[in-house]
């Protein structure tokens, strides 16, 4: 009797192990669990790689991660639950056909889940040789179809075949990110990723200060790495492509003696390649990104370069001087250098090399792969704007085109390691072999000089007479340059209906690609446009002197006869009203996504109104005139309908009311009244636009007649604002956060002027958490029926086409 009794309770112990232990197995399937607290975990198939519950350092606190398990025992590569550890053996690791989740094992309670992309029926985790954790489904037989994997959620580790960078068509970053400490893998200070606004680079973010950069790719490395040793142990590998742009190693080979080595961003900002030494039995630090000053982003400022081998640290590059003298003798390099002599666009402005430098900042620069040196000189020599160029790749000598069009900053040198860029310099500064030849015979020079002169001023004065209406003068010409008609004809498929991309006021707008390969958005002002000779000429001198990375950027115009066209870069993800009143395509929106193009449009408008050279008011802006580019940062556009303040003037009046229904204050509308306060107001109606889904203009309450604004206001009195928030940003966000926005939006949206908040404030709210004032009456808060010719539906527009634009209303 004993002896059965101890028969059956080994086999059912057998039978427990089988079912909830994976043992030294490299799967987790639906009816197994791993247990923290036990010895069970899932190794890789070589051993190379192990998962299951750990403690790092000294820390008593419990985390399910991946560590190396033949070599380095204990050294993580990844960790799951980062930000909620657990303080004791009660986890769980389980999966599912929706997810795979560490919970507690008492209370069932969620810890981390993984959620998949699509549901499955046989759900089966692997671990994989490289210490992916892939989830696919096992009824898909052999398919490497993942619906999850963890090398597309990085921690602060790169092993071979990550990807760092980004994935366009999923909307997924690759970053990594500091542990916090040894002991603790929370999110630390530092972030490294990708920036792909001009030609792509890695940025390394403590908190919200660019901390530094790397350079951008050059054909073999990063601008200003060391060159690649001779005996290589891993091959690097950079991929710009339309939909992922992204940095990966991978080793040379995978045999027993290939040593290993992996990235990783240490808790105090350094970027370490570290190699497993088999003698030693230890990692070896290959090298180490970022040590000294110079490495610190913009150390010597503009125009000036680096050098941790001499002192002062500090140079400006030939052709420049200290802009402030007295800090830089103080060893304060900060506002950099600027030039000696100022350019002279079109008066025999050149070019000097300079050698061994890292790449500065790419941030505003343009990039084509396919042109050689020559064409790229050619290209910035015509362009205004145009400060620097470079070769994008300096290997089989050298090709690619890229070039800068801001200051140069954060720039290193001089080494063997560095590259040679051409940096725009005025006739004066030239090498006198350099600069262009004059002839020495003056009674053959004079004549040519005064008939080509005669010729110019009798050619610009016809030109003049057809475009009088136009005032856009021969510096205007120089600020922006012309294009030719026929090519953005050409670019545009002669303006095929299948490039078009949008119409609004202005009139349609084109996709196009260029000759070398740049994509634009061509803006083409149709005979019945609601604007016209004026607004276009408006635009082209405004928006033409504004830089900022959250303002569109015009290329170029065209004017032919009785067209006149704009071209702007092109923004792949449309307009904002596009993304927010698009119900399945909003489903893609997280709150950190939403809430930078949220935060992106107030600091465009803080520039606008405080830190350009002139004080803009936009006075149209809307959901529609907000473009989102491939990484959904918003840039805003359409300045046709604006206007510039000088001195301290901050007000204006105007019998000619431009603007849209529903995001105009009453001071506009009533009265011609337009200042900074008037896009605040806009501003608000955007951040409730938002955050709701809704469209102000064409908003339906069941129980009231309220706007959108007074809706909102309503349930921010009443408490309930979960009724004015999208269901599906609530489940992916802080809520606190969300209330906080929607009070901010409120304050912007008050009905008198002199209540709302400023742009300066209106960004310290949204990145502070200081107190908050309760917010007053929206403006237009009364109850008005909806008229049905206006919105023919009881859901939100989509098109920008269907934005209602007021032209000519007198005030009262």
């Amino acid at each position: 009797m004993q002896m059965n009794h101890f028969v059956l309770i080994s086999t059912i112990l057998l039978i427990s192990i089988s079912t909830n232990s994976s043992s030294a197995d490299d799967v987790l399937r639906g009816n197994q669990i791993i247990t923290d607290g036990n010895t069970n975990t899932i190794v890789s198939a070589n051993s190379e790689f192990e998962l299951g519950f750990f403690s790092p350092g000294s820390s008593t606190n419990r985390y399910v991660g991946i560590w190396f398990n033949k070599i380095s025992f204990g050294t993580t590569v990844w960790v799951a639950n980062r930000d909620a550890p657990l303080n004791n053996t009660s986890g769980i690791l389980k999966i599912d056909n929706k997810a795979i989740s560490l919970v507690v094992n008492a209370s069932n309670t969620v810890i981390w889940s993984s959620n998949y992309s699509r549901a499955v029926n046989s759900p089966v985790a692997r671990l994989l040789d490289t210490g992916n954790l892939v989830i696919r489904d096992e009824e898909d037989g052999g398919t490497e179809d993942f619906v999850w994997q963890s090398f597309d959620y990085l921690g602060d580790t790169i092993l071979p075949g990550m990807k760092l960078g980004i994935d366009m068509e999923r909307g997924i970053r690759w970053d990594i990110s500091s542990w916090k400490s040894v002991d603790d893998p929370s999110p630390g200070s530092f972030v490294h990723r990708i920036d792909s606004q001009g030609y792509p680079q890695f940025l390394l973010w403590k908190g919200s200060e660019l901390h530094a950069r790397i350079g951008p790719w050059v054909g073999n490395r990063f601008s200003g790495d060391p060159k690649p040793k001779t005996e290589k142990i891993y091959l690097n590998e950079f991929f710009i492509e339309q939909e992922e742009i992204y940095y990966a190693f991978q080793l040379v080979n995978r045999s027993s003696t290939t040593p290993i080595t992996r990235l990783i961003l240490t808790p105090n900002g350094n970027i370490q390649r570290l190699v497993w030494n088999d003698d030693t039995k230890d990692w070896v630090t290959y090298f180490t990104l970022l040590v000294n000053d110079c490495d610190q982003f913009g150390f010597c400022g503009p125009y000036g370069t680096c050098d941790s081998s001499s002192f002062p640290r500090c140079a400006c590059l030939r052709g420049f001087n200290p802009k402030v003298p007295e800090k830089w003798e103080a060893a304060d390099w900060t506002d950099g250098c600027v030039r000696r002599t100022p350019l002279d666009c079109g008066h025999g402005d050149g070019f000097i090399k300079y050698s061994g430098l890292k790449l500065p900042d790419t941030r505003q620069s343009w990039y084509n792969l396919s042109m050689n040196l020559e064409e790229c000189r050619s290209v910035c020599l015509q362009n205004c704007l145009c400060t620097a160029y470079s070769n994008t790749n300096i290997e089989n000598g050298g090709s690619g085109c890229l070039l800068w069009f801001e200051e140069l900053i954060d720039i290193r040198g001089y080494t063997d390691d560095g590259q040679d860029i051409y940096v725009r310099m005025p006739f004066s500064e030239l090498d006198v072999s350099k600069r262009p030849k004059v002839k020495p015979v003056l009674f053959i020079a004079i004549p040519a000089v005064l008939t080509a002169v005669s010729a110019f001023i009798i050619i610009h004065l016809l030109k003049k007479k057809r475009q009088r209406r136009l005032h856009i003068n021969e510096e205007q010409n120089l600020e922006l340059p012309f294009f030719e008609f026929r090519r953005i004809a050409s670019a545009t498929g002669n303006f095929s209906d299948i490039n078009k991309i949008g119409e609004g006021g202005f009139g349609p707008v084109y996709k196009g690609l260029l000759e070398d390969g740049q994509e634009i958005a061509v803006k083409r002002l149709s005979e019945n446009s609601k604007q016209g000779i004026d607004e276009f000429k408006n635009e082209v001198s405004l928006i033409a002197k504004l830089q900022h990375r959250n303002l569109v950027s015009l290329i170029g115009y065209c004017i032919k006869e009785r067209e006149r066209i704009l071209i702007y870069e092109y923004m792949p993800n449309k307009s904002l009203d596009s993304f927010i009143f698009d119900k399945d395509i909003r489903r893609l929106a997280d709150w950190p996504k939403l809430y930078n193009i949220i935060n992106g449009v107030a600091r465009g408008l803080l520039y606008l109104h405080q830190d350009s050279k002139l004080r803009i008011i936009h006075r149209d802006l809307k959901a529609s005139n907000v473009l989102l580019d491939h990484e959904m940062n918003p840039k805003i556009s359409d300045f046709g309908m604006a206007r510039s303040f000088g001195g301290s003037q901050t007000e204006a009046n105007t019998t000619r009311v431009v603007g849209t229904y529903g995001y105009m204050p009453p001071e506009y509308v009533m009265d011609g009244i337009f200042s900074t306060k008037s896009d605040v107001y806009s501003f608000g109606v955007i951040v409730i636009e938002i955050v709701s889904g809704m469209k102000n203009r064409c908003f339906e309450h069941p129980d009231h007649n309220l706007s959108l604004l007074g809706h909102a206001w309503r349930c921010f009195n009443e408490e309930k604002l979960e009724e004015l928030i999208d269901r599906i940003m609530l489940e992916s966000s802080s809520e606190y956060e969300v209330f906080r926005v929607i009070q901010i939006g409120l304050l912007c949206v008050q009905e008198y002027p002199e209540d709302r908040p400023n742009m300066t404030s209106v960004v310290l709210m949204l990145n502070s958490k200081t107190a908050l004032p309760k917010p007053k009456k929206p403006g237009f808060f009364m109850e008005r029926k909806q008229h049905e010719e206006n919105c023919s539906e009881n859901r939100p527009m989509i098109s920008s086409s269907n934005d209602f634009s007021i032209t000519r209303v007198a005030p009262r």
